[in-house]
């Protein structure tokens, strides 16, 4: 079942971002005045077509999944001569540089306005997520050596507010991609002061990042990680370690054998750590402290030895719903758009001098699979990862690689800067270098899907 909801999601995603590329393509066309003979969803042998419209435009579905065009009226590809002077008018290679630039242009164009109007509608409607405070951590850590403390919540990233975790991820990456310092404004509670917070700034050094590591838990890698609840003793199962030891419903757990627990994650983490070994609980109950010894039941789990004591503990973070005007969304989302195609291009520039892994070349296996797991978890993870591919699609598409969007921008930049279009040779060469990169790109890909899902 989970196989069928990955291949559906997958087909959904990627259908839906070809089909708005080529009516980048196919509308503007229309605007000036070129003739569409065929949009095409998909690539190869046409399985089903039907024509509609008054130029009685053929819409069809290809064998291959993987992309798609549009087809127009292209003195190039079809013969022409036969055709009337006011159909010729409509010809392809017959408009203005400019209207070819924009027909062009349109496809990625596309891409980048649905993951701006995605991101806006999430942004409008709310994404509940954890809040910017952060929980307790090493002294040894980047962030404490900073300044930063358990309990502080970061309300702003180099002077951009930031409300949900994701946004304080996302400014921390990119100034760890920039490798300049990350400026923190910062709330913490501070009982000496009049309202109780203590406003402040710390400057949070990221350059003890590598590439490797903003691959995974960048933020942990720093030190930095989500505030959780004290740990405060949920449902007690009957005949469970904690039960039998005389710990109850509401216990509040200070410290374990003597160190202090800083919150329901670091006593479970705790536990786990010790099966079959007494450990003495500090406990406040009602006021007083009292001192319980439990010993933690061992069990297995993935090959390791584990320890628990039968207790629920809420670790769930504290959570807001963040939402914005609709105008006020609009931006955001255009803003998000806008540094995610740029940390995007300077990954790829990063890898193309070696400073990231090729190895973070992904493709058709590893996105089918993010698209089962975002759809599994939620409808605002599942539309967020298409906005995110979106932008990734326009990226690629505009970059100056010949038979892709951004070859023949720079074809036609060309003809605007020497009145002329480059020669057919020139093109012909330029053809088979730019299906020689992307060949060599999606084998690298598919070769990276393929030891992700075997390792």
């Amino acid at each position: 079942m989970a196989f069928l909801q990955t291949i559906l999601a997958f087909i959904v995603a990627l259908g839906s971002l070809v089909v708005i590329h080529e009516l980048g393509h196919y509308w503007v066309a229309r605007l000036c005045g070129v003739k569409v003979l065929r949009f095409s969803v998909g690539m190869g042998k046409i399985v089903f077509s039907r024509r509609f419209g008054p130029d009685q435009t053929e819409w069809a579905l290809s064998i291959l999944p993987l992309g798609g065009y549009v087809k127009m009226l292209d003195a190039r590809e079809q013969d022409v001569s036969g055709l009337s002077p006011q159909e010729l008018k409509r010809e392809f290679t017959s408009q203005s540089v400019w209207k070819r630039m924009a027909i062009v242009a349109a496809g990625p164009l596309a891409n980048f306005a649905l993951a701006i109007l995605l991101f806006a509608g999430l942004y409008t409607y709310g994404v509940p997520e954890p809040t910017t405070k952060v929980r307790a951590m090493s002294e040894q850590s980047v962030a404490y050596k900073a300044g930063l403390r358990g309990g502080d919540l970061i309300t702003a990233v180099n002077g951009e507010p930031v409300q949900i975790w994701s946004e304080l991820r996302w400014k921390v990456l990119q100034g760890a991609v920039d490798k300049t310092p990350v400026k923190l404004d910062i709330q913490r509670q501070d009982p000496a002061v009049a309202d109780g917070h203590l406003l402040d700034t710390v400057s949070l050094p990221v350059d003890s990042l590598n590439t490797k590591d903003l691959e995974g838990d960048y933020l942990g890698k720093l030190g930095i990680g989500l505030a959780r609840p004290k740990a405060v003793l949920g449902k007690v199962m009957p005949d469970g370690p904690a039960m039998k030891a005389g710990l109850r419903e509401g216990d509040l757990v200070t410290a374990i054998d003597g160190q202090p627990v800083a919150d329901g994650l670091a006593f479970v983490e705790r536990v786990r750590a010790s099966p079959g070994k007494p450990v003495n609980l500090s406990v406040l109950r009602n006021g007083n402290t009292l001192a319980v010894n439990v010993t933690p039941e061992a069990q297995d789990a993935n090959g390791a030895q584990i320890g628990l004591i039968k207790v629920e503990v809420p670790l769930a973070p504290e959570m807001i719903v963040a939402s914005s005007p609709p105008l006020q969304a609009l931006a955001k989302g255009a803003k998000r758009t806008w540094d995610s195609s740029i940390l995007t291009l300077k990954m790829l520039g990063k890898m193309v001098i070696g400073e990231v892994s090729w190895k973070n070349i992904t493709g058709p296996i590893t996105i089918a699979d993010y698209a089962g797991q975002t759809a599994r978890i939620g409808a605002i993870s599942y539309l967020s990862f298409i906005a995110l591919i979106s932008i990734s699609l326009g990226v690629m598409n505009l970059l100056p690689i010949p038979v892709l969007d951004g070859g023949h921008l720079l074809y036609y930049s060309l003809e605007v800067l020497t009145g002329r279009p480059i020669s057919e040779r020139v093109g012909a060469i330029a053809q088979r270098a730019g299906i020689g990169i992307l060949m060599t790109l999606m084998m690298v890909a598919v070769f990276n899907d393929v030891v992700r899902l075997i390792f």
